[in-house]
C-alpha cells in the first residue's frame, strides 16, 4: 500500500473550518482562492506519492551513512531533493521578494503534511531550512537576507538550527559555545552542537547554519546568548562559494526512527575558528532562535499528524486485506479483519484523533496568516494570541496522538504488524521522537501554563472556550440527534476545560509544583476539547452538505460522533486527575523512587 494525499478532506479542513476564503479577502493573499489551494495540493500530492514515498522504506533500510566527515544521504534522496527545489516547493511560504511565493501558510500546511506523510525522514530537511529563513526575514540584516534567504527558498542552499550541546539540552542557559569578534564583522566559532538534523549532506550545495553561541564577557544564562550565521562554504559577495568553512561533522547518530535523517555531531573551530556573521544584536539570540523553535515546533505537530494519517491509511488497507476468523455475529466463513468491532475501534480511533488534530493545526495555520496579513490590528493580535495558544496544542497533543495511533496500527497488523516488512512499524518507530525534538510535551505545557494560561490570567483559553460556547449553541439548533450527542460531550468537555483554567490560575502561585505535575494532562485535555470543537463544525457543515456527497460527509459526521463519545468522555477524568492529582505526583522523595 503506497500513501494517497488525503486531499478531499485537507480540502475541506481549509475551506469549510480554516476559512480559506476570508483570507484571500486580505489583500496579501487575494491570489489564494479555493481554486488555486485545490491545484497546488494536487500537485503536492503527485509529487509526496510519486517521488517520496517510494523513497520512505529504502531510506529505512539504508540511511544516511558517515565516513570520514563526509555524509551521503539515501539513494535517490539527492535526486529527489533536486525535484524538490525545483518544483519550488521550498519557496511556497515565503515572500516574493525573495524568490517566494507568498502563499498562505493555510496552504504550505497541508503540502507539508504531505511531505511528511510521504517520508518523514525527507521531510525535515526543508522544516529546518524554512526556520532559518524565518530567523534571518526576522532579525538577518539585509546582506544575509539578499545573500541567503533567496538561495534557501530556491532550495541551492539548506539550512540548520544549532542548540543542543552534550550538557545542553533543553536548558540552554548551559551553552557553551562560544564567539570571538574579529574586529572585521565576523567572529570565530569554537564549541560542539548535537543533534543537528540534516547538519551534514549531499543534497544541496551550501548549508546554512544557525548557531546559539556566547560572545566574550556576555551575561550568564539565556540572556547572554547570540546568534550566529555559520556557513559550510563561506559565501562570496555574489553568492559564488569559497572555501571550507571551519565545520566539520564528526559523526552522525545510530537511531530508533527517521533513520535516513542524518543527525548530526558538528564541530566548530578545531582548526582555527569556524568564521560567522552575528544576527541581529549581540545577547538576544534565544529571542531570535524562538522564531525558528516556534516555527518548527508547528511544523513537528503537523509531522505528528502526517504520520497519523500514513499509519491510518496502511492498516486501514491491511484490515481490508486480511481475512481472519468469523465475525461475531456469526458469519458462515472468516471474514476480513475490518468486519471485527474491535478491529474497527481502532480504526475510527486512528481516523478520528487524525482529522480532529489535522483541523486544529489547520485553524492555527490560518489565524497565523490572519496575525500576519489582516488590516487591521487588533484583528491581527487577536489572531495572533489564538495562533500562539494553539502552538503548544499542535505539537504537543498531535505528537502524543501520533505515537498512540502507530501504535494501534502496529495492533491492527496483529503479529504482522511487529514484522519490519509490513511497514507498519517504521511508523512507530518515526513517531517516537516526535513528542521529543524541538521541545518535549512536558516543555509545551510548561508553555501552555505558564506564558499562555498564567500570563493573561487565562483570558485566551476563556475566549476559545466562549467560541466553543458558541459552536455548542449551533448546535443545539441543528436538533439532530448527532448534534445533540456532539453538544452534550462538547459542552461538558468545554466545563472542565474552564475547570482546570481557573485551576491554573488560582493555584499558579500557591502550589506551583500541584500546577505543573498537571501540565501534560492539561495539554491532553487543551487539545482533546480544542480538536473536538472542530469536529464538532465539521458536523454541522457535513449535515448541510450530506445530499451532496453522502458517502464523504457522512462519514464525517459519524467520525465526529465517535470522538465525541469515546475521546471527549475522556475529560471530566483528565480534569480530575488535574485538579486532584498534582499533590500525589510530588508525594515521593528522591530517596522513595
Amino acid at each position: 500500500m503506497s500513501y494517497t494525499a488525503p486531499v478531499k478532506d485537507m480540502m475541506f479542513a481549509i475551506t469549510e473550518l480554516a476559512g480559506l476564503e476570508r483570507l484571500a479577502e486580505l489583500p496579501d493573499l487575494s491570489e489564494a482562492t479555493p481554486e488555486l489551494a485545490q491545484a497546488v495540493l494536487d500537485e503536492a500530492a503527485k509529487f509526496s506519492g510519486e517521488v517520496l514515498e517510494p523513497l520512505n522504506r529504502p531510506g529505512d533500510l539504508t540511511p544516511s551513512s558517515w565516513k570520514d566527515g563526509v555524509v551521503t544521504t539515501t539513494p535517490g534522496f539527492k535526486e529527489a531533493f533536486r525535484q524538490f527545489a525545483e518544483g519550488g516547493w521550498q519557496s511556497v511560504v515565503h515572500p516574493p521578494e525573495y524568490g517566494g511565493q507568498s502563499l498562505p501558510k493555510l496552504i504550505a500546511t497541508a503540502c507539508a503534511e504531505m511531505l511528511n506523510s510521504a517520508n518523514l525522514s525527507f521531510a525535515l530537511c526543508p522544516l529546518l531550512t524554512d526556520g532559518a529563513i524565518e530567523a534571518l526575514l526576522t532579525a538577518g540584516s539585509e546582506a544575509q537576507k539578499q545573500l541567503f534567504v533567496p538561495r534557501l527558498a530556491s532550495g541551492q542552499w539548506t539550512g540548520t538550527m544549532n542548540l543542543t550541546e552534550p550538557q545542553a539540552g533543553s536548558d540552554l542557559a548551559l551553552v557553551r559555545t562560544r564567539a570571538e569578534p574579529q574586529g572585521d564583522g565576523t567572529y570565530k566559532i569554537f564549541g560542539t552542537k548535537i543533534f543537528i538534523t540534516f547538519g551534514e549532506h549531499d543534497m544541496a550545495e551550501n548549508i546554512a547554519h544557525m548557531v546559539l553561541a556566547r560572545v566574550p564577557g556576555a551575561p550568564e544564562g539565556v540572556k547572554g546568548i547570540s546568534l550566529f550565521l555559520v556557513p559550510k562554504f563561506m559565501v562570496g559577495a555574489d553568492g559564488s562559494l569559497g572555501a571550507r568553512n571551519d565545520v566539520h561533522c564528526v559523526s552522525i547518530e545510530h537511531k530508533l526512527g527517521i533513520k535516513a535523517s542524518p543527525t548530526a555531531v558538528l564541530q566548530f573551530g578545531d582548526h582555527g575558528g569556524a568564521i560567522g556573521t552575528l544576527i541581529g544584536e549581540e545577547n538576544r539570540g534565544l529571542e531570535y532562535m524562538f522564531i525558528m523553535m516556534n516555527a518548527a515546533r508547528f511544523a513537528v505537530g503537523m509531522q505528528g499528524v502526517a504520520v497519523s494519517e500514513a499509519a491510518y491509511q496502511k492498516a486501514v488497507a491491511y484490515a481490508r486485506d486480511r481475512v481472519q476468523s468469523r465475525d461475531v455475529a456469526g458469519s458462515s466463513g472468516p471474514v476480513s479483519i475490518i468486519h471485527h468491532p474491535d478491529v474497527k475501534r481502532m480504526l475510527m480511533t486512528m481516523r478520528a484523533l487524525t482529522e480532529g488534530a489535522r483541523a486544529m493545526a489547520y485553524v492555527a495555520a490560518a489565524a497565523s496568516d490572519a496575525a500576519h496579513f489582516h488590516s487591521d490590528e487588533a484583528a491581527r493580535k487577536q489572531n495572533m494570541a489564538f495562533y500562539e495558544f494553539l502552538v503548544p496544542l499542535v505539537k504537543g497533543f498531535s505528537t502524543e496522538m501520533s505515537i498512540e495511533v502507530a501504535s494501534l496500527g502496529v495492533q491492527v497488523h496483529g503479529g504482522m504488524g511487529f514484522i519490519e516488512e509490513t511497514g507498519a512499524a517504521q511508523f512507530y518507530r518515526d513517531a517516537r521522537i516526535l513528542p521529543i525534538y524541538e521541545g518535549t510535551t512536558a516543555i509545551q505545557a510548561n508553555d501552555l501554563v505558564g506564558r499562555k494560561t498564567g500570563r493573561d490570567g487565562g483570558a485566551t483559553a476563556k475566549a476559545i472556550c466562549w467560541q466553543i460556547r458558541m459552536t455548542e449553541g449551533e448546535l443545539a439548533v441543528s436538533g439532530s440527534a448527532e448534534a445533540r450527542i456532539m453538544a452534550k460531550r462538547l459542552g461538558a468537555a468545554r466545563e472542565a476545560l474552564e475547570q482546570v483554567v481557573d485551576y491554573v490560575v488560582g493555584n499558579l502561585k500557591a502550589d506551583i509544583n500541584a500546577v505543573f505535575a498537571g501540565s501534560v494532562p492539561y495539554l491532553r485535555l487543551a487539545g482533546l476539547t480544542v480538536a473536538g470543537w472542530q469536529m464538532a463544525r465539521a458536523l454541522l457543515v457535513a449535515e448541510k452538505k450530506q445530499v451532496e456527497d453522502a458517502e464523504f460527509y457522512g462519514a464525517k459526521i459519524a467520525t465526529a460522533v465517535f470522538y465525541a463519545q469515546t475521546q471527549l468522555t475522556q475529560a471530566a477524568g483528565l480534569r480530575d486527575a488535574i485538579i486532584e492529582g498534582g499533590a500525589a505526583a510530588n508525594a515521593l522523595a528522591e530517596a522513595q523512587f
